[in-house]
C-alpha cells in the first residue's frame, strides 16, 4: 500500500507538473495579493470609521460638559448650591467617559496609521510583483517560443518527430518496392518465374531480337547510302550529257560557213 500511494502521488505531482504553467501561477499569485491589499484596505477604512464615530461622540459629550459646567455656574450663581453640585457631579462623569473615549481613539489613531502604513507597503510589494511578474511571463514567453523553433528545426518535437517518423517509413516503404520490383524483373529474366502473360522473354529470345533489330538499322543505313549515291551518278550522267549536247550543237553551226568557203 505505501508502494502504490508512492507512485500514485509520483503520477499525481508529475500530472500536475505537466499541466500547470507558470504564468497562470503567477497570476493567480498576483489576484491572491490584490485580495490581501483590498482586505488591508477594508480594515483602516473600517477602523478609520471608528475612529471617527468616537470623534463625534467626544464633541457630544464635550459639548454636554460644558453645558453642565454653565448650569452649574447658573445655579450657583442663583444660589442654589445643590443645582450646581448635581450639575458637577454628572460632569464628572462625562469627563470621565470622555477620558475613556480619548484612550480609545488614541488607540484607534495609533492602529490607523500601522495599517495604513501596512497597507502603503503591501502596496508597493504588489506593484514590484505586477512587473516581476510581467517580466517573468515574457520571459518564460521568449523561451518557450524559442525552444519550439529549436525543437522544430532540430526536428525532436512532438509534431515534427511524428512527420519525420511518417516520412522515413515512406522511404522504407518506395525503397522496399523497388528493390522488390528489380528483384523480379531479374526473376523474370533469369527465367525462375514464369510470365503468366506470355510477354517474357528468356536471354536468347532478347539477344535475337537485339541482333535483328541491329540488322534492320544496317540495311536501313545501306539503303541510305545507295540511294544517295545513285542521285550522286544520276547527276553527273545529267551533267555530261549536257556537255555532249552543247558540243554537236556547236559543232552543227560550224558546217554551213564551210559549205559557203
Amino acid at each position: 500500500m505505501k508502494r502504490m500511494g508512492m507512485i500514485f502521488r509520483a503520477k499525481a505531482n508529475k500530472a500536475l507538473d505537466r499541466a500547470e504553467d507558470p504564468r497562470e501561477t503567477l497570476d493567480y499569485s498576483y489576484q491572491k495579493q490584490l485580495e490581501l491589499l483590498q482586505k488591508v484596505r477594508r480594515g483602516v477604512a473600517d477602523v478609520a470609521t471608528s475612529r471617527k464615530r468616537l470623534e463625534l461622540q467626544l464633541n457630544q459629550l464635550q459639548g454636554q460638559s460644558s453645558k453642565l459646567e454653565d448650569q452649574g455656574r447658573k445655579a450657583l450663581a442663583l444660589g442654589r448650591e445643590d443645582l450646581a453640585r448635581e450639575a458637577l457631579s454628572r460632569r464628572a462623569a462625562l469627563q470621565q467617559q470622555v477620558s475613556d473615549l480619548e484612550t480609545q481613539h488614541q488607540t484607534l489613531q495609533g492602529e490607523e496609521e500601522k495599517l495604513t502604513l501596512a497597507a502603503q507597503r503591501l502596496q508597493a510589494k504588489v506593484d514590484a510583483f505586477r512587473t516581476k511578474k510581467e517580466t517573468i511571463k515574457a520571459t518564460y514567453t521568449a523561451a518557450q517560443a524559442q525552444t519550439r523553433i529549436g525543437e522544430a528545426f532540430s526536428g525532436i518535437s512532438e509534431e515534427m518527430g511524428d512527420v519525420g517518423l511518417a516520412i522515413q517509413r515512406a522511404e522504407d516503404k518506395t525503397a522496399q518496392l523497388q528493390a522488390r520490383a528489380g528483384a523480379i524483373d531479374e526473376l523474370l529474366a533469369s527465367g525462375a518465374l514464369d510470365d503468366s502473360s506470355g510477354m517474357a522473354k528468356d536471354d536468347i529470345a532478347a539477344e535475337l531480337d537485339r541482333i535483328s533489330g541491329g540488322t534492320d538499322v544496317e540495311l536501313e543505313l545501306q539503303r541510305m547510302k545507295a540511294e544517295l549515291a545513285g542521285g550522286s551518278s544520276a547527276s553527273q550522267q545529267a551533267i555530261e550529257g549536257g556537255g555532249a549536247q552543247d558540243a554537236s550543237r556547236s559543232q552543227h553551226s560550224t558546217r554551213p560557213d564551210f559549205d559557203k568557203k
